[in-house]
């Protein structure tokens, strides 16, 4: 398995040239829905359906509750949630107030065992074809691979 990235083209806004630049940027195979992640879990764990879901909505309505106070919330090996926002920079503190916030967001720091496998996952190139799909670049072929023997023509 492999992450996959494209090359896009970005303009980036920092000096007055617009300098464009080409960087790479994640491409997501697919989205797992709610439905898929609970089915899988249920077959992974040996749990019934609807147990899956009973527990995953519990937890989301937890971690809610939690949050709405202020509160980080560990999940183990899992990872740690926490509420956070951005705020648009002031010259003094008293123009520091609640309307001088801005994108409210939930930080997920992932545990021990998401940070292990994301230093251990490869990283593959991806390409867009013609009909607008991507699929994983191919390697170029290597003229080595018949250690040096040209193909038998009459075989």
């Amino acid at each position: 398995m492999a992450l996959k990235y494209v090359v896009k083209k970005t303009t980036f806004g920092f000096d007055d040239t617009k300098a464009e630049k080409y960087v790479a940027r994640p491409f997501n195979v697919v989205n797992v829905d709610f439905k898929m992640l609970c089915d899988q879990v249920t077959k992974v764990g040996f749990v019934p359906r609807g147990t899956v879901k009973s527990v995953l909505d519990g937890l989301i309505d937890s971690l809610k509750t939690y949050m709405e106070i202020g509160a980080s919330v560990s999940l183990g090996d899992f990872g740690t949630f926490r509420p956070s926002f951005g705020c648009k920079s002031q010259n003094d503190a008293k123009g520091v107030t609640t309307e001088t916030l801005k994108n409210r967001k939930i930080i997920f720091t992932p545990g021990y065992k998401f940070k292990e496998m994301l230093s251990k996952v490869s990283v593959q190139k991806a390409v867009a074809s013609d009909d607008g799909s991507i699929s994983p670049e191919q390697p170029a072929p290597n003229p080595d691979d018949g250690k040096g023997e040209a193909p038998d023509p009459a075989a």
